[in-house]
């Protein structure tokens, strides 16, 4: 979410993307046990109930998901959306806390993983705001000793970048703004011919980036380029790879088969692995909703 909160009794809330709320999320996840498991979430209810627009928006993105409901129905789900990512920003910015242990995630389609990995080329995984998708590399990176680098647009607010890169430099990840460095995609071409696992998320095109058209939930929606291009300049697999909480500090990830695209890959061939990314997205946010963080 790039925009304030509207003023709710002459209180303006601090922006969602903004520096302030990770900086709670941060201080809760350092707490006791008790606190960092229930507080995020009473949050995010809170922050729910004072922001009109932002209910308004999920309610419609919920409506394009899975049909029309009640409106006791929409309104306790869109409850959920910001009960959840308040605890999944928490339990992400905490790191490996509780212990010393990461997050528990169990993987569906580990195979699809394999596959990718086994050819030797790296791999890219194509992801989105799901809750908890900044768990997959820390996880990775354990069970598979490999290197993992999160390739993401910077973030409009310098405070909330540095808490956020921060929080995954110190879980052993590597980070790379796109967009704004123009060599950044030579970093994430090293990485890759090195075996190491490039993330990329896919449901939202930054500004002055180049987009593929695809259909999504019915509807016409675009999806960044970069991923498919940087697939066919190295060779890696593109592997569908979204999350969903299922509890306190506990994920699932789910893997869709690798996507292979050639060097001399042309627009058509382009297009369906767009299609076949949307379609891996589509049917993972059909089966988890409220688990979706697509804010605008």
């Amino acid at each position: 979410m790039t925009r304030p909160f509207p003023e709710f009794l002459g209180f303006r809330l601090p922006a969602l993307d903004g520096s302030f709320w990770r900086r709670m999320a941060r201080f809760g996840a350092r707490g006791p046990t008790w606190f960092s498991r229930f507080s995020p979430p009473l949050i995010g209810v809170a922050i729910c109930a004072f922001s009109p627009r932002q209910r308004r928006v999920m309610r419609e993105n919920l409506r394009r998901v899975r049909g029309p409901r009640s409106r006791l129905h929409d309104t306790a789900d869109v409850a959920r959306i910001f009960a959840t990512y308040a605890s999944c920003l928490s339990e992400a910015l905490g790191g490996a806390t509780a212990g010393g242990k990461l997050p528990e995630a169990a993987i569906d389609g580990d195979e699809h993983v394999r596959s990718a990995l086994g050819e030797r080329r790296g791999a890219i995984f194509a992801t989105a705001h799901t809750a908890g998708w900044e768990v997959v590399g820390p996880v990775l990176r354990k069970r598979r000793g490999l290197p993992v680098m999160i390739a993401a647009a910077a973030e409009r607010d310098a405070a909330a970048r540095s808490i956020q890169d921060q929080a995954r430099r110190d879980q052993g990840l590597e980070v790379a703004h796109v967009g704004d460095d123009p060599f950044a995609g030579l970093a994430l071409m090293r990485h890759l011919r090195e075996g190491g696992i490039v993330a990329m998320q896919i449901d939202r095109v930054p500004p002055g980036q180049r987009a593929r058209e695809v259909r999504l939930f019915g509807e016409s929606e675009r999806i960044p380029e970069g991923p498919l291009r940087l697939a066919a300049l190295t060779g890696a697999p593109v592997v569908p790879v979204f999350t969903a909480r299922e509890g306190y500090r506990r994920y699932r990830v789910v893997a869709s088969p690798p996507i292979r695209l050639q060097r001399s890959a042309g627009a058509a061939e382009i297009d369906a692995a767009a299609q076949q990314i949307a379609d891996a997205l589509g049917g993972f946010v059909r089966a988890h909703p409220t688990q979706w963080f697509h804010f605008r």
